[in-house]
């Protein structure tokens, strides 16, 4: 007995050294670390004494097999990856609310969409498609923009992307089309990137992709924040109204901070700089108060109105032009909270386009119809049960109730005897109700059965020529130099000539700027078009830089600051970007304290080496003439200011910063400013200097 009291003695002290104090064992709260920390205990309840040393049968000797502490933990991580999701792998995940505003009661019975002025939980989750999970928040891609509504009469999932189209018609070439933009499989690059061989081998091939190339090849697929992006369901709905009437609607999120994308060659450098930028972002806005909103529209139509449209709305490839169908304003989303754990929300959330509520429904669209089955097999793979509703992130916040029973991880304890329906022996199991439930809209469908193509769904470079014709002459050549960016990356010359000849049919100088980029001699013949190509309207509301907001609100200011810094300057431009809604952070040579002339101290948010301008949207160059005398031969400096200039951003500076932009040859012109008119910055600020872009990179 004594030794074992010895024993018991030892390792007490052992875990007084490791930790500063003893967690009791019956799970009473200590205080540790200047903190009332609860027990840590097992995952049956069991308090720990030592969560710092395995159970060994000497103090030297082999680990035993009877210590369950050890066994739980260890079997706990080695199972905390699940598999990632094939495609939208890497996100951002965010709580708020939904909030109606104006009904929609005439078309449709779904509550959601009837009940003004209630606030429903929504969990958004705003992700990349090709790269894994580790990959950055910043690469070329669309956004997908999905929303989990959790309504009165169930949980309704609007599962969309920030581009209103998609490259494909049919679901069937869903692998298809993702297997080509993934990484090469012989040699597992390029990770979330379709500057490659078989991805744009694949595109050549498939004509029907040519709209959506316009849209990823503009500015739409680089963007500032996931604050500042669209969303779209991209399909046609059905809405269903009390007369069990149909209504056609397409949804669209409208954020209200504005559109605003990045340079191309800043982009390439936000990813080295900070590959967690968008996810950054959002959490420091969240964190800050600064809750992200998008107002809700709808483009409503009926079947007589579809059969005039100039395409067919149930073709995936086709938008809708907002000349044609103008969007309707009824309710806005607010993000307001984070989640408490990115794993057990983030990561296990599953959405799935046909969860649905009464008064809503689907149309015959190809690629909705195959969505429909795919999201809900790809939960069952990822998440390991068919019980992955009950998962707190995706269970409905409604009352529910079914008789599936059993299942791998099943969560609830269905009591008595009866688990089907009908049944006599129950007077408390679920039963249908035919009065307000789900009803599917009783279509008449005739034809013959076959795998077959409309022909309305033939004309495949109509909407892609709009969309291109539709922008800015600026957004043209962004357009034109991705595409020359990314062929050039294509090995085989055919794959390259193939798509220089599919631009034909969208606009005969867009194939030769881009033909002339990739150093072609002479311009491909255009392939056979299925149909012939319309000159449809151009459409301003396509348009990125068109649609830029003339605000501040959720931007960035930048202000770099060195030693003897003029205080006055600081202060004022930092007071007017506050007061503009931005946020302002201070870079200087060194973290931690910088004293400014007037002997008053800074704490630096940033060191000038790991924090390039890339990260704002306009910058403040406030150095004293011993602060930029130190700069001059720092490189750092000198990319600060050029990367600026280069990425057309509103620059302040003083004479120090004047210095230092004349070290590294910037011109002065219209988004340069004194730092002395703080005013004049917060214009320059809200915009780009797109006229500076011709002297500062040769576009296509």
């Amino acid at each position: 007995m004594d030794n074992d009291n010895s024993q018991k003695n030892k390792q007490a002290k052992s875990v007084a050294l490791s930790d500063d104090s003893l967690i009791g064992a019956g799970g009473e709260l200590h205080q540790i670390a200047g903190g009332t920390h609860p027990a840590l205990t097992t995952n049956q309840g069991v308090a720990l004494s030592d969560d710092q040393n395995s159970l060994r049968a000497t103090s030297r000797g082999p680990t035993l097999l009877e210590d369950f502490i050890l066994r739980e933990k260890i079997t706990h991580f080695d199972h905390e990856r699940i598999p990632e999701r094939i495609v939208h792998a890497r996100a951002t995940g965010v709580h708020g609310f939904f909030e109606l505003t104006t009904s929609l009661k005439q078309y449709t019975t779904a509550k959601i969409l009837t009940e003004v002025n209630e606030k429903i939980p929504v969990f958004t989750r705003l992700s990349t498609v090709a790269g894994g999970a580790g990959s950055i928040d910043t690469p070329r891609d669309v956004r997908g923009f999905a929303v989990k509504f959790y309504t009165k009469e169930g949980n309704w999932d609007l599962v969309g992307n920030n581009v209103p189209v998609f490259f494909i018609q049919d679901a069937i070439k869903f692998p298809d089309l993702i297997h080509a933009v993934k990484m090469e499989p012989d040699r597992g690059f390029p990770q979330s990137a379709t500057a490659h061989d078989t991805f744009w081998d694949f595109i050549s091939l498939t004509p029907e992709s040519m709209h959506m190339v316009m849209w990823i090849m503009s500015d739409r697929t680089i963007p500032r924040s996931l604050r500042m992006i669209e969303g779209f369901g991209v399909h046609s709905f059905r809405l269903i109204n009390d007369k069990n009437e149909s209504t056609f609607v397409k949804f669209h999120w409208r954020p209200k901070l504005g559109l605003q994308s990045t340079i191309w060659d800043e982009t390439i450098k936000i990813s080295g700089a900070d590959p967690d930028f968008h996810r950054r972002d959002m959490f420091e806005a969240i964190q800050a108060g600064n809750f992200p909103e998008w107002e809700f529209a709808v483009q409503l139509f009926t079947q007589e109105q579809a059969d005039k449209f100039p395409f067919d709305h149930l073709d995936a490839t086709k938008l809708i032009p907002e000349e044609l169908v103008p969007l309707q304003v009824i309710g806005r989303m607010v993000l307001n909270r984070w989640p408490n754990n990115f794993f057990a929300e983030t990561e296990q959330v599953a959405y799935c386009p046909a969860n649905i509520v009464p008064g809503i429904d689907f149309s015959n669209d190809p690629l909705l119809q195959g969505r429909l089955f795919s999201y809900l097999d790809t939960q069952l793979s990822r998440l390991g049960t068919s019980n992955f509703n009950q998962i707190p992130v995706n269970a409905p916040k409604c009352p529910f109730g079914n008789l599936q029973r059993d299942g791998h991880m099943q969560m609830e304890q269905p009591a008595g005897r009866v688990s089907y329906e009908p049944n006599t022996l129950s007077e408390s199991s679920p039963r249908e109700t035919p009065s307000g439930s789900f009803y599917s809209k009783a279509v008449s469908e005739t034809g013959e059965k076959g795998r077959i193509r409309a022909e309305s769904f033939a004309d495949h470079y109509s909407q892609a020529r709009q969309f291109y014709l539709s922008q800015s002459a600026y957004e043209q050549s962004h357009i034109a130099s991705a595409l020359v960016f990314e062929l050039s990356k294509v090995e085989h010359v055919h794959v390259r000539k193939a798509i220089v000849g599919h631009l034909r049919h969208i606009e005969e100088n867009l194939a030769s700027r881009v033909g002339a980029g990739l150093g072609l001699n002479t311009i491909p013949d255009a392939p056979k078009a299925t149909s012939p190509v319309k000159n449809l309207e151009p459409s301003p509301a396509l348009q990125i830089i068109g649609k830029m907001k003339d605000t501040l609100e959720g931007r960035s200011i930048g202000i770099l600051i060195a030693d003897g810094s003029d205080s006055v300057s600081i202060n004022n431009i930092k007071k007017a970007a506050t007061k503009a809604g931005a946020t302002v952070k201070f870079i200087a040579p060194k973290v931690g304290e910088t004293r400014l002339n007037d002997g008053s101290i800074i704490e630096a948010d940033g060191q000038l080496a790991g924090t390039p301008s890339v990260l704002f949207d306009a910058v403040a160059v406030l150095l004293s003439d011993e602060g930029v005398k130190m700069l001059l031969t720092e490189n750092a400096a000198i990319d600060f200011v050029r990367d600026a200039y280069s990425h057309l951003k509103g620059i302040s500076v003083d004479n120090g910063g004047l210095t230092l932009l004349k070290m590294a040859n910037i011109e002065h012109d219209a988004g340069v400013v004194d730092s002395r008119d703080e005013h004049a910055f917060i214009a320059v600020a809200k915009t780009r200097f797109w006229e500076r872009e011709k002297y500062v990179r040769t576009l296509a």
